[in-house]
């Protein structure tokens, strides 16, 4: 069966007209995930979220049109976004570890934020799973102790309790394992 074919099939809700057209698929939209991670276990969460997304959508595809480029332009977005959302995370996380924000950006200082981020990002993610949550929703989606507090289902006093104890345990792992984290800082 040809392309087109088995996507009007599935567009009619044919669902396991879907699945050679995945199969066909799946090694590019994953390769392009991968060079945008550069971590297998991403680019294969990345591949999955583009196949349903793009089955969801797949009424608004135009079948004259070739499908791989639809689906790597859903994977692309998808991995962009995954990656300026981590640049964000670890952006958040270092501001919350030093005092003074960065005055200006040369390219020296810019490089070894960079090094610092990627060393900080490697301590966060050497704590147990909660306390990356945690460190997650306060830090880098910045909810308040209210908001991480509804989206946990605990009370506020245990939200506090778990980001303090999280940050503790975080500021250990840099003071044993990234000392260069903690120069010039108080941790």
């Amino acid at each position: 069966m040809d392309e087109t074919t088995l996507i009007q099939r599935a567009t009619s809700g044919e669902a396991a007209a879907w699945e050679p057209l995945m199969l066909a698929h799946q090694e590019p939209v994953f390769r392009l995930a991968y060079l945008f991670l550069g971590d297998a276990d991403d680019a294969e969460d990345i591949a999955q979220e583009t196949f349903l997304r793009a089955y969801r959508s797949l009424k608004h595809f135009d079948p004259s049109c070739p499908l791989r480029p639809w689906l790597l332009s859903i994977a692309a977005n998808l991995a962009r976004n995954r990656t300026r959302s981590a640049a964000r995370y670890l952006a958040a996380l270092t501001r919350s570890f030093r005092a003074d924000p960065p005055k200006s950006l040369d390219v020296e200082r810019h490089t070894a934020q960079n090094l610092d981020a990627t060393e900080l990002w490697n301590a966060v993610r050497q704590l147990p799973a909660d306390d990356q949550q945690i460190i997650y929703l306060r830090f880098f989606l910045d909810l308040s102790t209210a908001e991480t507090s509804q989206a946990l289902d605990v009370a506020e006093g245990t939200v506090k309790s778990r980001l303090s104890r999280a940050v503790s345990r975080l500021r250990l792992i840099i003071k044993d394992n990234f000392p260069t984290l903690s120069e010039g800082y108080e941790i």
